[in-house]
């Protein structure tokens, strides 16, 4: 596969290149049991120009064991990690921070559209008010605690990159079809906060480059019950998927940060 990316990044066979990055990189991949996380944890493994990737996960022993050797040589560091809860997430930035005094790309590809009891709304009689809670707190605030805790091992002036798997269902702009109110309105809130967070880096780490990302339509348990209507060019593997954003990742630049890509490197209006 060789995937061009925004600003001319590409992914090939050889996985991640890094070709923005003057160093090896030390990355994070929050929410890396699910689909695409797990699929970003295997490519940045296959590259060597990554030294690191710390494999973050709500339950622990679902992410030891998921690449042993890779955890044997230490280039996997599993990590107990809930956005959903603010000690998780604090602990498990003490626990990075005392393994490793940088870190260069932090990945969120946390986020929930349906569960046991959360499912997608079609009209406003079916809101739920602790439903759109709970889509907030995952989709949006969890993003922005990876921030908080995290950030202060992102290098103050080298390249380094923030970056939360969003929606294209995010944007106002492109919002035509209504509905999906948790949803949709908690992928908004992402995006506004991480051009907040944008910024607030442009001043405290001026070499971050802080996005949102949408990946399409990828065949894992998230879109499962919603790829009747998508045409099989349009539903990615995770694996392809991966590539794709690694690659619009590895080929941000000076003016990027604070925007909304797609896949394919196409900027979404907010």
């Amino acid at each position: 596969m060789d995937e061009q990316g925004h600003g001319g990044g590409r992914l090939t066979s050889g996985g991640f290149e890094a070709r923005s990055f003057d160093r090896s990189v030390r990355a994070l991949v929050v929410g890396a049991t699910g689909g695409i996380g797990s699929a970003l944890v295997e490519q940045l493994l296959e590259s060597s120009s990554v030294s690191t990737v710390f494999a973050g996960g709500r339950h622990l022993d679902r992410v030891r064991g998921r690449w042993p050797e890779q955890e044997r040589d230490g280039r996997v560091r599993p990590v107990e990690l809930d956005v959903a809860s603010e000690a998780s997430v604090e602990r498990a930035a003490t626990q990075v921070g005392a393994e490793t005094d940088r870190l260069d790309l932090i990945i969120n590809a946390t986020g929930l559209l349906h569960a046991q009891h959360v499912h997608p709304e079609k009209r406003l009689s079916q809101l739920d008010p602790e439903t759109l809670l709970q889509s907030f707190r995952i989709n949006s605030v969890g993003p922005l605690l990876v921030a908080k805790h995290f950030v202060g091992l992102l290098p103050r002036r080298e390249h380094s990159v923030f970056a939360s798997l969003s929606a294209r269902v995010g944007s106002i702009g492109d919002n035509r079809l209504g509905g999906w109110y948790s949803y949709r309105s908690s992928k908004a809130a992402l995006n506004m906060l991480t051009r907040s967070l944008a910024v607030e880096l442009a001043r405290s780490r001026p070499g971050c480059l802080c996005v949102v990302l949408h990946p399409g339509t990828v065949d894992t348990g998230l879109s499962e019950p919603f790829q009747s209507g998508v045409a099989a060019q349009k539903l990615f593997s995770p694996e392809r998927a991966a590539a794709q954003l690694l690659a619009v990742m590895d080929g941000l630049g000076e003016g990027d940060s604070g925007k909304f890509f797609a896949w394919d490197g196409e900027e979404i209006a907010w």
